[in-house]
Order: C-alpha cells, then structure tokens, then sequence
C-alpha cells in the first residue's frame, strides 16, 4: 500500500470552528474539550452533536454528576440548534450518576460499554469526565485506579468506530501532567476572562492530529443561536514589489476637491488614510464627504461606529447614502468586543456589499468598546485591522480624536502613525479673537503631496478649504498663543 489515506473530516455546524481546526473534525477521533466551568463547554460539545447527528450517525451523551440530563436539557433547548426530532431518535442521553456515585470505576466502565453496545452510535460525549474523579469513593479515587480506568475506557474507545469526546472542568496546565491527555489526538480549551466588568471568551485548539490547525486564541461567543468562533483574521504573506504595484493603480476623491489637491491627486487606491483632530474640528464630516463622493460614482461603502449612536451620527446627507444602500452602517458601541469579531463583521458587509470604501469612525471609540485585555494590544490590533481591509482592496478612511495642547504637533494619540500610507491633521488657532478649524497633509506613503496648513471651514454648501496656507499658523510649531487679527484689504 503506497497511498496515502485521506482523514475524513466532519463539519461541526459551530461557525469558525472548522476553521480553527484547519478543516473540520477528523472521523473517529478522541478528543477533549476542557475549561472552567461557565466557560460555554456543554453547550459547544451538544451544538457539535446536533450538527452531525442523524439517523445513519447517532449520538450518546452520557452525564456524570454535572447536573441531571432533565435539567441539562432545560437550558440546552434555549439554543436554535437543539432540535427535539433528534431528541431520543438520532440522540440518547443516559445518567452515569448511580454508577459514579457507588464509587467504582469498573461499574462505571461497564454501564459505557453496554449502552455503547446497544446504541451503536457514530459520536459519544462524556460530560463531566473531571466527575469520577470527584465523585469516586474509597481506594478507587485513587490515582492509579484513575489511570488504570483512563488506559481501558481509551482502549474501549478506540475500538468503537465512533468519535468520541471528553468534557472536564480541567485547567491548562493539567495539560503537562495528567495521562487523559497524551493519548487524546484532539484538545479544545474554552476559557473566559473577567477584567473589572467585562467578559471575554475564547478559544484554542491545544492539539489536533493529522491537521495544521490555526494557533493562538480565537474570540468566541454565546448568544441565542449558539457558539459562533472569531478566528484570528491575519494578513497575508507580502506580495512581491511588481505584484503590490499592481494592486495599487489609481486614486480616488475624498470628496473635497481642494484636499485632493494637497493629497497629490486624491488618494491612491487600497490605502489607509488617518484623520486626527480635536473634538469639533469636523473629522466626521469629512468622512461623510469620503462616503457621498464614493456614491456619486457609483461605489458602495461599509460605515462602523464605535462612539456614536446612528441618530447621533446622521445628517442629511449620510441619511440620503444610507437610505439608497450604497452606505451600510455597522453600529459597534458594546463593550467587551474584540477586534477579530468586529474584523469578521467588516469583512462580512464588504464581501456582500462589494465595498470599496471603508470608515471607521472612531478609533478612539473603538478603544473604549474593547474588552480591557485587548486595549493592550492595541497597536498590534490595528497593524492587522489596516492590512487585512488594505488585502480586500478597500480605501479606508480613519477618523481620531487627538487632544489640541497648542504646544507640540501630534499625529497619533498611539504612537502608530507609522501603521497607515496617509495621514491628514486638523488643528484648532485663534485669529483675531475668533477659533479657527486648519487642516494639513501629513504623510502620503510614495507620494508628493502640499504640506500647507489651510483654513479648514464647514459651510451650509460643505466642506471648504482655503487656496493657500493660513496665515501665522507658526502657532503650531510653539508660537504666540493669541494671534492679531489680519490687516484689512
């Protein structure tokens, strides 16, 4: 025999996972799925059992001294994928709880083995196997006895034909130290993290035999329909110079024809532009210019919130994009997300809609939303945010609210300016005994571009900027704080 066999893999119905797992779930594989408890392990393993059972595949859940099936049961019916025609057909549930409590794994053992025997099911669940440690009496809660039964239930499994799964109350580092887990050929950790007031889950995939499963920490959450995985979203290997020149040909408007302008020419095609400012300096309403001028020729665009409600957010003119469709809004404003689930959600509208524009609106918002361990990371979050939408081929536009001290010149409140191809600053001066809105080009990545300041003003006919730059605007560079008003024509 000189060909290779290829493992069969199953689709689990759980969104993300099959990802994670690098394709979906080998066939008769032993696997555990292990975390603390709370952490969303029992439902996981029955959203997986009722994916893939069927008449021709059946299923046995068997229950230690978790909790009661009846009660398990009542909770477990709340999801959408509980499906009560499988209920007692395709899918039994049988109580070890007599058996566990009498203290002998033997008997225990045996109880398996027999509805095992009778069932003859495709899948077999064991939850809560960390129970017949606790619930065991006597020498038989002893570590060998432990061991002894781990070696025949895992010799038992191997000759049922079935995929089988373990799920524990364990801890990571039991990892290292407890036999169940050198013969498993798959491990699933479920963990949830609490930082102050928020929660975030996620999950990781310690082990799968025979697949190149994606590593690292993967979001997921619990709602009405199930567990649905974020996989972590990462970019791509860089294409070569000529390939990466390729993809980037042309420029687009921003909507503001003397911005244009200063930019060179617009904007190129698929790059990142940053616009900082100081409350009220009109950094929204420059993205909504950058959204209508993508209307008019005829583009879609995706708009994420992160500080504003919509009726917050709207004026006529994003009303009328929104009301047409070529502007979908994705309000993002609570807490405890997570950048890979608000990357899958970007990256789902833009595929649907064939976007090619994108805001984000803002980041300092943005920051706020998300759950406290990722705001630590949060240079390396959007290093992957701006790459991946960059890859999609969309011109992203950035909005960030960046405190006027009148005293330096700031181009990003996280020191990451250098993470996108443009940025364009607006500044607060006083002429005259009047505030006035300037706005400049900072960086144009492989570009000329103006580097005046101009006078930047909203008027009821839209955005206007002035032809040159704006007068004493060394205020800037740490100049007089209360400038003269300008001599009269």
């Amino acid at each position: 025999m000189t060909e290779k066999l290829e493992l069969p893999l199953a689709q689990t119905g759980v969104p993300g996972l099959d990802t994670v797992l690098g394709g979906g779930l080998p066939e008769l594989s032993f696997n555990i799925i292990g975390g603390s408890p709370g952490s969303g392990k029992t439902t996981f393993a029955q959203q997986i059992m009722f994916s893939l059972a069927h008449p021709g595949r059946k299923a046995l859940f068997f229950t230690a001294m978790g909790e009661p099936p009846v009660k398990m049961l009542r909770y477990q019916q709340q999801f959408s994928f509980f499906d009560f025609g499988k209920v007692d057909s395709s899918i039994q549930f049988i109580s070890l709880a007599a058996e566990v409590e009498g203290g002998n794994y033997d008997d225990v053992l045996a109880q398996i083995c027999e509805q095992v025997r009778l069932h003859s099911p495709a899948l077999v669940f064991i939850d809560s196997f960390r129970s017949f440690v606790e619930g065991a009496k006597g020498e038989h809660r002893e570590v060998h006895a432990l061991q002894a039964f781990v070696q025949k239930l895992v010799t038992q499994m191997t000759g049922w034909n079935a995929t089988t799964f373990l799920v524990g109350e364990y801890l990571v580092n039991e990892a290292d130290r407890n036999p169940i887990f050198t013969v498993a050929d798959g491990i699933i950790w479920l963990t949830q993290n609490v930082h102050r007031n928020a929660m975030v889950r996620k999950i990781q995939v310690l082990k799968m035999r025979g697949l190149k499963h994606r590593p690292g920490l993967h979001t997921f959450r619990i709602d009405r329909t199930g567990i649905e995985i974020f996989p972590r979203i990462l970019p791509a290997p860089e294409p070569s110079g000529q390939a990466r020149r390729a993809d980037r040909t042309g420029r687009i408007s921003t909507g503001v024809a003397t911005l244009d302008q200063m930019l060179g020419g617009g904007v190129p095609v698929g790059y990142s532009i940053l616009v900082v400012g100081p409350s009220g300096s009109g950094k929204t309403m420059l993205a909504t210019e950058f959204l209508a001028e993508g209307a008019r020729v005829g583009e879609t665009a995706v708009l994420a919130l992160f500080e504003k409600t919509p009726s917050q957010m709207m004026n006529d003119k994003l009303d009328k994009l929104v009301d047409s469709g070529r502007v979908e809004l994705l309000n993002v404003r609570s807490l405890d997300v997570s950048v890979d689930e608000t990357l899958h959600e970007i990256v789902k509208m833009i595929d649907r809609l064939d976007a090619k524009r994108v805001v984000l609106d803002s980041l300092s918002g943005f920051e706020l939303a998300l759950a406290p361990e990722f705001r630590v990371d949060f240079r390396e979050s959007l290093y992957r945010m701006t790459t991946v939408l960059s890859e999609k081929g969309v011109t992203l536009l950035m909005t960030s609210e960046l405190e006027d001290r009148f005293s330096d010149f700031r181009f990003s409140p996280y020191g990451n300016a250098f993470l996108v191809d443009a940025i364009i600053v607006q500044r607060f001066i006083e002429i005259g005994a009047q505030l006035k809105t300037i706005v400049s080009v900072v960086k144009v990545r492989g570009s000329a571009h103006s580097r005046d300041m101009r006078l930047f003003e909203i008027t009821e006919d839209g955005i206007v900027i002035g032809d040159g730059p704006a007068p004493y605007s060394d205020i800037l560079l740490g100049g007089p704080r209360c400038l003269p008003a300008l001599p009269a024509a």
